[in-house]
């Protein structure tokens, strides 16, 4: 069982943030692979993924991997975003077809199942977005500028500094 209160933000999201709390850095986080980048400036989404949601791994994975919060550790955790995002679309796409509500054979006006999909696929793609830092609020604090001054991972490698 966790810890009560906030969760703590990843080491790399405190860099992009400046470690505006000042407080000390987890220098002993663990450290995964990062993904390499394809000819096309992509990184190729898993097979299980649907055509929907591979579109949308290829559109944000870049992103992330730009400011330095994907590794392959991270693989399960865009994929289950990008499959919620792909799930909320069809469910939206069926809810501006059929409408919200429909009529049971007794004369009750139901809602749809695919609004209550479209619901919980819609929390649970917020829930991945905070995670990784994709929401307003969540990249608030977040600034390019520290991304790009952050130290290549050979030259922190060559200096003893953590790889990563």
């Amino acid at each position: 069982m966790g810890q009560p209160g906030r969760k703590p933000k990843p080491t790399a999201l405190k860099e992009l943030q400046g470690n505006p709390g000042k407080r000390a850095l987890n220098n002993n986080e663990p450290v995964f692979e990062k993904y390499e980048l394809d000819a096309r400036g992509t990184i190729k989404p898993p097979t299980y993924l649907d055509s929907l949601a591979k579109k949308e791994w290829k559109r944000i994975a870049p992103i992330l991997h730009k400011v330095g919060l994907l590794t392959k550790a991270d693989e399960a955790a865009l994929a289950a975003y990008c499959a919620n995002f792909s799930r909320w679309v069809q469910a939206e796409k069926k809810v501006r077809e059929f409408g919200m509500t429909y009529e049971s054979d007794k004369g009750n006006v139901i809602q749809r199942p695919e609004v209550g999909i479209a619901n919980t696929a819609m929390k649970l793609m917020v829930t991945f977005c905070k995670e990784f830092g994709l929401t307003p609020s969540s990249r608030t604090s977040l600034s390019m500028e520290q991304a790009e001054k952050m130290e290549s991972p050979f030259a922190s490698f060559i200096k003893g500094g953590r790889v990563g």
